[in-house]
């Protein structure tokens, strides 16, 4: 009778220590990459935020050469005994479902008078990072725009609050030729991306209590967007966009997700306002 000889071939498969090897690899390599593509995915939305902006700018320019060098308003006058014509937007954004500005774009949007060289193209009128929505019939709904105006471009209708400038002493600009004088167009911001839990109405309002020279009086009207990574998306009256890091943590206090926060305060010494004044409005 032949003897019978054992084979030398492995098992298939691998073993248990064997897959513990491969998964801890895997995760190291997945902890090492994280980083690179979230720093990729917040570059990518930068980019088209700023394209956004860039596209919505073009709108705001044309609306203007096709009036006469007039300026829309950033927003209509709430204290006016009839509706304000000729504000870029109406309407005021919050969470509530009832309120079809949030999530409606025929309520607002469609009715604007820069609408019209737009496009039709919805998406300039919110920053791909903002996620915020309202639940309507069990649906989220996108809200419809994270962009406000320069307050000082038009004001109220024309007009400012007094309890934001109760001397008359800052400039709300007009025309465009306004712009020639000092800061110039290309320091002078006309859109910016607000915060899911400050926008409100079209405006966003910069106090310019304290300039130059007096930065313990600063204070905060309304917050700024921090959707890419604690910055904030700018388009300029020149027609140039840019990304703007903000430097101090109180300009972006946690998000307050699903409502509007207390955003009218005082922030002394914040070089973040600072840097809102220098681009906002001038003395008369």
């Amino acid at each position: 009778m032949a003897s019978k000889q054992l084979s030398s071939k492995k098992p298939n498969g691998f073993t248990l220590i064997e897959l513990l090897v491969v998964i801890a690899i895997i995760a190291i390599l997945a902890a090492l990459l994280l980083p690179a593509l979230t720093g990729a995915k917040v570059k990518a939305q930068g980019i088209y935020c700023m394209n956004n902006h860039r596209s919505l700018l073009v709108a705001w320019r044309m609306y203007v050469d096709d009036n006469q060098d007039r300026l829309p308003y950033a927003s209509e006058n709430p204290y006016a005994a009839t509706p304000t014509v000729g504000a870029w937007i109406t309407g005021t954004l919050d969470f509530q479902p009832s309120n079809r500005s949030n999530w409606d774009p025929d309520q607002d949007i469609t009715k604007s008078p820069i609408w019209p060289y737009c496009g039709k193209n919805l998406a300039i009128w919110r920053c791909p990072a903002d996620k915020s929505y309202v639940m309507i019939n069990g649906q989220k709904k996108d809200r419809v725009r994270s962009m406000s105006m320069n307050l000082w471009l038009g004001g109220f209708g024309g007009t400012m609050d007094s309890g934001i400038d109760p001397t008359g002493k800052w400039k709300i600009y007009g025309k465009f030729a306004d712009f020639v004088s000092d800061p110039g167009a290309a320091r002078t911001f006309v859109f910016l991306d607000m915060r899911e839990d400050s926008i409100d109405m079209g405006n966003f309002g910069v106090s310019m209590d304290g300039y130059p020279n007096q930065p313990s009086a600063y204070r905060f009207l309304d917050l700024p967007g921090n959707y890419h990574n604690r910055a904030c998306g700018f388009s300029f009256a020149d027609g140039h966009a840019e990304i703007k890091k903000w430097l101090d943590p109180r300009t972006t206090p946690k998000i307050q997700a699903g409502g509007l926060l207390p955003d009218q305060y005082s922030s002394p010494d914040n070089p973040d306002i600072g840097w809102l004044q220098e681009r906002a409005t001038r003395a008369k």
